[in-house]
């Protein structure tokens, strides 16, 4: 699966690992020292609105720390171990990182963007119910008031119209880099097919087990990267977001509490969910073995007249339906405490910020911006929660395209599942 795509698999991962922290490092500790090299000042933090989010000198620095490191892991792996897919297994890995950071700093914009216009329609709403006359409204002041909502929609439609663009483009990348690697899995299986041949379901395991690891990894996968990035693009701006809120229900006052608030709720769900959705895996993978072996004896019966008996197949379905009955019922039982979760998720902020909004500590602005980096960082943290059904179908694929290959290591030996 991996060797076949990426050169020396279990080295070039280690190495992304350590490379990546290795940057983030240097980034994180010289980035001051860095711009100044460049003429670059990173002295202003305040937000920009609109797209001048993405044109200011901490991201200029950042797409040149970022391109020029990409460039030399890449020309380092180009000559430690040449690959046939290495423009695609670490060029274009590099490259869908990029946009997916992008679209994530997309979202952040928008998220800058909340606090005037929001704070905008509530001094308006409020200067409104302050007269009793709405005739009483000078037309100067309606016109400016107006104009200032335009502008400010008009960057939110510039922010859309960007995102749409970053959406579509890593959605097009990502289907090729998947694609390819699709590629990369069947030329492999395919050279050594005289050895995999014997293997029960050899065929299907090439054909659909291959299509269906692309498949799920290019949602899967891109959905992991978004949920990293994510945290690290908003778990800064709900730090400072945190002080706004100086207490919570019941824990009383904390410092930073909506962004510990975050990791508590976070972690909680994903070790609940994932301790009731335990035993999913396995049933997911003898899912596929019953099936195999029902669909086998159905093939058989095509060539043989003495295969494929009513008496044989009734049997073999019988297990079928047994390990389905037995997947509903496991299924069950997460799938209400899944959903529990996330209904509860809902309105776990609004409980969190009920001391602050009733003492009117925060304007109507800096409460979407806190809904929505708070809601950003849980969903980052919950990906398990979100994406534990598919991760369990991955992990049934793996196994079966695991097992495949290990014949691979033992050429004398027949594996049948």
């Amino acid at each position: 699966m991996f060797k076949s795509f990426f050169p020396n698999p279990r080295l070039f991962f280690l190495s992304v690992v350590v490379f990546s922290g290795l940057t983030s490092a240097i980034w994180y500790s010289f980035n001051q020292q860095m711009a100044t090299m460049v003429g670059l000042d990173l002295s202003d933090s305040t937000p920009v609105i609109g797209l001048g989010h993405f044109v200011t000198d901490s991201f200029l620095l950042f797409y040149g720390f970022y391109f020029l490191c990409t460039a030399l892991f890449a020309f380092t792996w180009f000559k430690i171990s040449p690959h046939k897919w290495q423009w695609w297994s670490i060029v274009g890995s590099s490259a869908i990182l990029f946009s997916t950071y992008y679209s994530v700093q997309v979202s952040v914009a928008i998220n800058n963007w909340r606090r005037p216009f929001f704070d905008l329609v509530q001094s308006l709403l409020k200067s409104t119910d302050a007269n009793a006359d709405p005739a009483a409204l000078s037309e100067q002041k309606v016109n400016l008031a107006s104009g200032q909502l335009f502008d400010l929609i008009i960057l939110f439609a510039e922010i859309a119209f960007l995102a749409i663009i970053i959406y579509v483009t890593t959605r097009f990348l990502v289907s090729h880099f998947i694609f390819r690697w699709r590629t990369a899995m069947n030329e492999y299986y395919t050279a050594h097919w005289m050895k995999l041949r014997k293997v029960e379901g050899a065929s299907q395991r090439i054909q659909e087990d291959t299509m269906r690891f692309a498949s799920i990894m290019e949602g899967l996968g891109v959905s992991l990267v978004e949920a990293v990035m994510t945290l690290f693009a908003f778990l800064p701006v709900l730090w400072v977001l945190s002080e706004y809120v100086s207490e919570l229900p019941i824990v009383g006052e904390i410092a930073h509490p909506l962004f510990y608030a975050a990791l508590f709720w976070s972690v909680f769900g994903t070790g609940i969910l994932a301790l009731v959705g335990i035993k999913l895996p396995g049933l997911e993978f003898n899912n596929q073995k019953v099936e195999a072996a029902f669909r086998k004896e159905l093939v058989y019966g095509e060539d043989d007249k003495d295969r494929a008996q009513p008496i044989k197949l009734n049997e073999l379905f019988n297990n079928v339906r047994k390990n389905y009955f037995r997947l509903y019922f496991h299924y069950m039982y997460f799938n209400v405490a899944r959903s529990l979760y996330l209904q509860a998720d809902n309105i776990f902020v609004f409980v969190l910020l009920v001391p602050t909004i009733a003492v009117g500590a925060i304007t109507f602005g800096v409460l979407q911006q806190i809904l929505t980096a708070f809601g950003q960082v849980s969903n980052s943290f919950q990906y398990l929660v979100n994406s534990w059904t598919t991760i369990v179908e991955l992990l049934s694929v793996y196994k079966r395209l695991k097992a495949f290959e290990s014949v691979l290591d033992e050429p004398n030996i027949v594996q049948n599942e």
